[in-house]
C-alpha cells in the first residue's frame, strides 16, 4: 500500500505543473520557503524563462539562493523579499504566468509563528488571476493543521470554489480518512482561450 503524505501531495503539484509549464515560460513560486518549489520551476522553465520567487524572510530568500546556486539554476530567478500579495509590484500586468505555486504555512526550519495569512495569500491569488496565461494553473497547497492554515482554507476554499466554471477548473486533492489534519492541494486551471 501506498504511504500518501506530504511529500505526495508535493510531488503532485508538481507533477500538475510540469503538464503545462515549458522552457521561456514565467512563473512564480508565492512562498519560496527552502527553494525545493523554486528549484523545480528554475529546472523546468530553463535558461530561457523566468521564476518569481516571494518571501518574507531573509533565511528563506538565503537558503533558496543557496540551493539554486549549488544546481546552477539561479540565473532565471529573481527573489524577491517581500509578501506575495505585492506581487503585482515586480510582475507586470502584460506578462502571461504559465504557473504558480503557494506552499502555504511556516518555514519548516523557521519561526513557527512567521507563517502565509488568508488575506495576503488571498491577495496574491487574485492579483495572479489576470496574469495566468490560458491553460495555465495555481497550485495551493493548504496546511490546516495549524491555526492560520485552518483560516486560510477556510477563506480560500469558498473563493476558489466561486471562480466561474468557463474560465477556470478547480481540483482538490485531499486525503478524507484521516484523525488529523494533513495538507491538501487545490490546483486551479485556466481554460484554454477558444
Amino acid at each position: 500500500m501506498n504511504n500518501l503524505n506530504i511529500n505526495s501531495i508535493l510531488e503532485e503539484a508538481h507533477f500538475l505543473l510540469s503538464k503545462v509549464v515549458r522552457p521561456g515560460d514565467t512563473v512564480v513560486d508565492a512562498t519560496i520557503g527552502n527553494g525545493h518549489d523554486t528549484l523545480f520551476l528554475a529546472k523546468a522553465v530553463g535558461k530561457s524563462g523566468t521564476v518569481f520567487g516571494f518571501d518574507i524572510q531573509d533565511e528563506a530568500i538565503r537558503k533558496t539562493g543557496e540551493r539554486l546556486s549549488r544546481a546552477g539554476e539561479e540565473t532565471q530567478v529573481k527573489l524577491i523579499k517581500d509578501s506575495h500579495h505585492h506581487l503585482d509590484r515586480y510582475i507586470p500586468d502584460s506578462s502571461a504566468v504559465k504557473a504558480a505555486i503557494f506552499n502555504l504555512g511556516y518555514l519548516p526550519s523557521g519561526d513557527k509563528a512567521i507563517t502565509t495569512r488568508s488575506l495576503t495569500t488571498l491577495k496574491a491569488i487574485q492579483a495572479l488571476e489576470k496574469r495566468i496565461a490560458p491553460g495555465g494553473i495555481i497550485a495551493v497547497v493548504f496546511y490546516p493543521g495549524h491555526p492560520e492554515g485552518k483560516k486560510e482554507a477556510q477563506t480560500i476554499i469558498p473563493y476558489l470554489s466561486s471562480l466561474d466554471q468557463k474560465v477556470w477548473s478547480v481540483l482538490l486533492y485531499r486525503l478524507i480518512n484521516q484523525i488529523h489534519e494533513p495538507p491538501f492541494l487545490i490546483a486551479v486551471e485556466k481554460e484554454q482561450a477558444e
